[in-house]
């Protein structure tokens, strides 16, 4: 049986934690910093943990991360 490929968009995008979470940036700071809040902008620093629903449809498209 050959192998089953990593989708090279999601290995580079998010990171697998020990307990089976997704971490990955947070959505909403590439461009247009002037319009958002300061408390926008202190929130959205780091990483965000995804949902459970987003984290399924991950983890389909990283088959050796898990």
């Amino acid at each position: 049986m050959p192998k089953m490929k990593t989708k090279s968009g999601a290995k580079k995008r998010f990171k697998m934690t020990a307990t089976g979470k997704i971490k990955s940036a947070q959505a909403g700071k590439r461009h247009g910093m002037i319009k958002r809040s300061n408390d926008f902008i202190r929130d959205a620093r780091g990483t965000t943990v995804l949902s459970k629903s987003d984290t399924k449809i991950i983890k389909t498209y990283m088959p050796y991360d898990r």
